[in-house]
């Protein structure tokens, strides 16, 4: 499961990419809307990873590694997510998600990533639906979402505040 756009590469994750994860997963900046704490060792890291590897096995699906092809540096992840447990009222649906690394934000790479995953998921695996969801403070992720025409549906509190859901179907994208 390869992707590529005009300026990234989105491939799985691998035990390798530990290091530039870990500079997402720890940055308070990059989780501040996403209602986890920031990771302080590297080999929570590791684990983050090998729990999106079995996701691939389990589930054939999972977020992807986002490479810079100018520079060869994961700058973040993208991709969907088969959510299996309740959120919002919905379970065993296609998530969109992504996180990137301050230097890249502004730059468009979560459209880019964004946009090449919801192809995937409307053309190859043929979802009739794709779901996602952010922190309704996070106003870059809302703009985002909007932007690839996803739907503001609905809102659900979780610990850290008031998320928006958002719904965006396949015959509305394509």
């Amino acid at each position: 499961m390869k992707i590529e756009t005009q300026r990234l590469i989105l491939r799985p994750l691998e035990d390798s990419d530990a290091e530039r994860m870990f500079l997402l997963d720890s940055n308070p900046e990059v989780m501040k809307y996403i209602g986890m704490p920031t990771l302080t060792e590297l080999d929570e890291t590791r684990e983050v990873i090998a729990f999106i590897r079995k996701q691939y096995t389990d589930n054939g699906v999972g977020r992807l590694a986002v490479v810079e092809k100018e520079t060869g540096l994961l700058i973040g992840w993208s991709g969907l997510k088969l959510l299996t447990q309740p959120i919002n009222g919905y379970s065993n649906i296609l998530d969109l998600g992504y996180r990137f690394i301050p230097e890249s934000w502004g730059k468009g790479y979560a459209s880019e990533a964004a946009k090449a995953s919801l192809d995937m998921g409307f053309n190859e695996m043929n979802a009739s639906t794709i779901y996602a969801h952010a922190h309704s403070e996070n106003e870059s992720s809302n703009h985002i979402l909007r932007k690839l025409g996803f739907k503001k549906t609905g809102e659900f509190t979780e610990p850290d505040g008031i998320c928006y859901w958002y719904e965006l179907q396949r015959e509305t994208y394509l």
